[in-house]
């Protein structure tokens, strides 16, 4: 449980930081975030809106004016706190180990436009760095399993070895862009121009990532 909350915490208040929200809507932005295959369920988000609410990094207040069809009761909308924002960026400023492991580098990721270019960078470059290390695992795994496996079991491991290719090649590409960017700023702040969206409002570089 402390895992998913230490993944859905950052995304809800990352959201919150553009703009108040209902739980409904912030459930359904929410999901945008974690990924399709990460779908969140309302037993997910509540107890961790309770708990940022009981530790004074959200509010919530009832709106009147929205109120659900079925129950005649005003939602609640969930804002941060002077408290939460302080927090939030106490969070997008850390780049240590966890910030580039699996359960939280997309959460992270998605959230570069409101973190620092210097963080951005550590990120990106430890990323790089665990897959590469683990590019490296599959390999020898592959060469020395390959004889034994059956052709199903064989493309299966030729499919992994693929698609972490693809992203440190992804990666690569983003270091560089960024490291553009500490050239134009010298003083390692700023953020990169906005990327192009497409019509489901996802980046170029993620796209780009989907297509390998």
């Amino acid at each position: 449980m402390r895992g998913r909350t230490e993944v859905l915490e950052p995304a809800i208040l990352g959201l919150l930081a553009g703009s108040p929200m209902h739980g409904y809507e912030l459930r359904k932005r929410v999901n945008l975030v974690l990924g399709s295959f990460r779908a969140l369920s309302y037993g997910s988000l509540y107890p961790c809106l309770k708990s940022l609410v009981a530790r004074g990094l959200i509010v919530g207040t009832e709106s009147p004016d929205d109120r659900t069809v079925a129950s005649k009761r005003a939602r609640i909308v969930y804002q941060l706190t002077a408290e939460g924002k302080e927090h939030l960026q106490h969070v997008l400023s850390s780049s240590g180990p966890a910030a580039w492991e699996d359960e939280n580098f997309d959460v992270r990721f998605a959230f570069f436009g409101q973190t620092d270019a210097e963080t951005r960078l550590r990120i990106l470059e430890g990323r790089r760095s665990r897959l590469t290390e683990r590019l490296e695992l599959v390999r020898q795994s592959f060469l020395r399993t390959r004889e034994r496996m059956d052709e199903y079991t064989l493309e299966l491991q030729r499919h992994g070895l693929e698609s972490v290719e693809r992203e440190v090649r992804w990666l690569d590409d983003l270091i560089d862009n960024e490291r553009g960017i500490r050239r134009a700023r010298p003083d390692g702040g700023g953020r990169p121009a906005a990327p192009e969206n497409d019509a489901e409002g996802r980046t170029e570089a993620h796209t780009e990532k989907e297509r390998g």
